[in-house]
């Protein structure tokens, strides 16, 4: 949802090299904030006897931040204009107070499928690394997929819509937000194994 800040940032500048310069940064500071809800999750999956109620907690924690965005629609003010210097911090707060890299924990559980039946030292320190690495791939693949889909929207904007479009035809895709969350959480229940 940062991309109107990335044709934001270009339009008043009037430098078409600074859109691609903020969309960077934003995929800079989301990638940050997926790692830092899910490096902790590949730290703890040395507690296999609690998976499932891990990813049960994590998927009713995603649904309950779903259903609170829903009530409570009012959004900051002050993060309507964020300086190009600030992108990749306004990124990664926005992306942990949406709850973006929360919305991927029940699915980097999931893929994680944690069957090790030796329990020596061996076995947790390759666990902990291919889960680790595990979710590096998640947070990198989920930071690419949201750049392209945001640098294309931004790209169209710029180049196509421009200002008048951003004042005029604005939409809030808060809710679509919240229940996407609401969704992740209720099909990452239905898939437990």
């Amino acid at each position: 949802m940062g991309w109107p800040l990335a044709v934001s940032a270009a339009l008043m500048d009037r430098k078409y090299g600074n859109l691609y310069k903020a969309l960077l940064a934003l995929a800079f500071g989301h990638l940050l904030a997926m790692l830092a809800i899910l490096l902790p999750f590949s730290v703890m999956i040395t507690l296999l006897e609690w998976q499932r109620e891990i990813q049960i907690g994590a998927a009713l924690l995603v649904i309950g931040l779903g259903v609170y965005l829903l009530i409570n629609r009012r959004h900051p003010r002050f993060l309507s204009r964020v300086p190009p210097t600030r992108l990749a911090l306004w990124s990664f707060l926005a992306a942990m107070a949406h709850g973006a890299g929360l919305m991927l924990v029940p699915i980097y559980l999931g893929i994680c499928g944690l069957s090790v039946k030796d329990t020596s030292h061996a076995a947790a320190t390759s666990l902990m690394s291919e889960n680790t690495a595990t979710a590096l791939m998640v947070a990198l693949a989920h930071t690419l997929a949201m750049t392209a889909a945001g640098g294309l929207l931004a790209v169209g904007v710029y180049h196509w819509l421009g200002l008048r479009f951003l004042s005029k035809g604005w939409f809030n895709l808060n809710v679509v937000w919240a229940l996407s969350l609401i969704l992740v959480g209720v099909i990452s229940l239905l898939t437990l194994h």
